[in-house]
């Protein structure tokens, strides 16, 4: 009996990518043969950086961990259409969500209905935030970097050095190494 690939897309818009991020992307490859990073489009949020660099930002973060031969494979790719389209055509059995609070829940919960609507053959999966990332959100990261704040242990080195470049704050940058 051939074994049936476990595909899995992790959604987001990741601007930028944050430890929180990168703490499910992780969790999520544990159990899965191959997980795909599907950066959104979503010009409604306004991004900080366009669609290439955040595809960029997050490939370089994934590369940072795709040594971790626990890891499964991880694939980075931007999408435009609804999620569910952008999971079928990745060959998805799940959607992998984090959950934060239950203000998150209260989005998720209408979202995977109206998921399981367009396409009752993918599970949502929740993976419930680590302790330590449970109040992170990249809209709160843009709002320190933006006033000036550190936000060196919300996200990596090399996405606060770009969020800091961005936001023209250099000299955070350097007074943290």
């Amino acid at each position: 009996m051939a074994k049936i690939e476990r595909v899995g897309v992790y959604p987001g818009t990741f601007d930028p990518i944050t430890n929180g991020h990168m703490d499910i992307i992780k969790r999520a490859a544990k159990v899965l043969d191959r997980l795909v990073v599907g950066v959104a489009v979503n010009a409604g949020k306004g991004p900080l950086f366009s669609l290439d660099e955040r595809v960029e930002i997050v490939r370089d973060e994934m590369a940072m961990i795709s040594g971790n031969g626990r890891l499964g494979k991880i694939e980075v790719k931007p999408f435009d259409s609804l999620l569910m389209q952008f999971a079928e055509t990745e060959g998805a059995q799940c959607i992998i969500r984090g959950l934060r609070a239950v203000s998150d829940f209260d989005y998720e919960f209408q979202m995977a209905g109206m998921n399981a609507r367009l396409n009752p053959d993918i599970e949502i999966l929740f993976l419930m935030a680590s302790e330590r990332n449970q109040f992170i959100a990249s809209r709160l990261v843009k709002e320190i970097a933006a006033l000036g704040g550190d936000i060196t242990s919300f996200v990596s080195a090399p996405v606060a050095l770009r969020v800091n470049e961005r936001f023209g704050r250099l000299d955070l940058q350097a007074a943290n190494e």
